[in-house]
């Protein structure tokens, strides 16, 4: 039944101990991966999609953007202000 007359050659021991390290490396990487996965942390929400107004108006509400900035943007966005393109 053995091959190897029950002895294993150098050749032998090497393999059986490079197969035993990569399994525990296999395994101990699967476990940081699974354990990242399940606690990560929550990423920011993307904003919602409105109108144009809306955003400009959020983005002022939570502080982004100062009011001059503002009202610049909504002069511009209801088209009595100054357009981005020349003439």
């Amino acid at each position: 039944m053995y091959w190897n007359g029950h002895d294993m050659n150098g050749w032998g021991w090497f393999t059986m101990s490079f197969g035993t390290v990569l399994l525990w490396a296999l395994l101990i990487t699967v476990g940081v991966l699974l354990y990242r996965s399940l606690h990560a942390p929550s990423k920011p929400q993307p904003p919602a999609s409105g109108t144009a107004e809306q955003l400009l108006a959020e983005r002022f509400a939570r502080g982004e953007i100062d009011e001059e900035q503002y009202r610049r943007g909504l002069a511009v966005l209801r088209g009595d202000g100054p357009t981005l393109t020349k003439h």
